[in-house]
């Protein structure tokens, strides 16, 4: 009996910090229909992603599992899920919430810092290729100059975001 009641209050507390989260605040109007999944383009082509069970895990507290098995990070932000929502639970907001607790305990797929480092160092996620210079001067277009990142640097910086991503070659 003591153990159910320390679930359900862990399972409360987790609800209450993503609803206190920006984008997390629908998660509790959720009630488990299914239409999230049966409209999500990710879910039809893989078993690792499924918006409704994301829903439904965050919901009964599985902090962890939610966190760290992936699965936040493969939504495709299409918002089908959300506009056909009968509760009008905000999903893919949620899924971000959910991401920024994920990122604020370092949860982060290596992708996504590479694509971070990349864009702080380079100030383009993904480098210029030489085929692609090639094609530029085929097509009459001038050569791209470096990417200045002292603006950019100084945006990350003021929102935080240069705090919270590891710097290439540190550990998560």
């Amino acid at each position: 009996m003591a153990e159910e009641k320390q679930e359900k209050a862990t399972a409360v507390e987790f609800s209450k910090e993503i609803a206190s989260r920006l984008g997390g605040e629908t998660i509790t109007f959720c009630y488990q229909c299914g239409t999230c999944a049966s409209s999500c383009p990710v879910a039809k082509v893989t078993d690792r992603f499924n918006p409704r069970q994301v829903l439904r895990l965050a919901l009964l507290g599985q902090r962890e599992e939610v966190l760290t098995d992936g699965a936040i990070w493969l939504c495709a932000s299409c918002y089908n899920c959300q506009e056909r929502c009968p509760q009008k639970v905000e999903i893919a907001d949620v899924v971000y919430a959910l991401r920024n607790i994920a990122i604020g305990e370092g949860q982060i797929p290596n992708i996504y810092t590479e694509f971070a480092n990349a864009l702080i160092s380079e100030g383009r996620i993904v480098p210029m290729s030489k085929f692609l210079e090639k094609k530029r001067a085929d097509y009459g277009l001038p050569p791209l100059k470096p990417a200045g990142t002292e603006a950019l640097k100084k945006i990350l910086s003021a929102t935080g975001f240069d705090k919270i991503m590891p710097k290439k070659g540190e550990t998560q």
